[in-house]
C-alpha cells in the first residue's frame, strides 16, 4: 500500500482558490445559499445543498436553484481528472 500523501493546502489555495475567477464563483455560490436561507428553503446544519441546475454557479436566478441532498449534488458534478 503506497504511503498517503498529505495535502498542501497553501499550494492549493495559491494555485486555484485565490484566482479571481474562482473567488467570483465562490462568492456566487455563497450568495445562492444565503438567498435560499432567506427564503426558508435551507438551514445551517441541515445537510442540504443548493444546486445550480445549469452547473453555472454565477447564474443565481430562482428557476436555476434547487435544494438537494449532499449525495445527490455530488453525483451531478463533472468527473475530475
Amino acid at each position: 500500500m503506497p504511503a498517503k500523501r498529505t495535502r498542501n493546502y497553501r499550494r492549493e489555495y495559491v494555485t486555484h482558490q485565490a484566482k479571481p475567477e474562482q473567488k467570483k464563483r465562490r462568492a456566487a455560490r455563497n450568495a445562492a445559499r444565503k438567498m435560499m436561507m432567506k427564503a426558508g428553503r435551507v438551514r445551517k446544519g441541515d445537510g442540504k445543498e443548493v444546486d445550480h441546475k445549469d452547473m453555472n454557479p454565477r447564474n443565481n436566478s430562482r428557476k436555476n436553484l434547487r435544494v438537494v441532498s449532499r449525495t445527490a449534488n455530488r453525483k451531478r458534478q463533472p468527473k475530475r481528472s
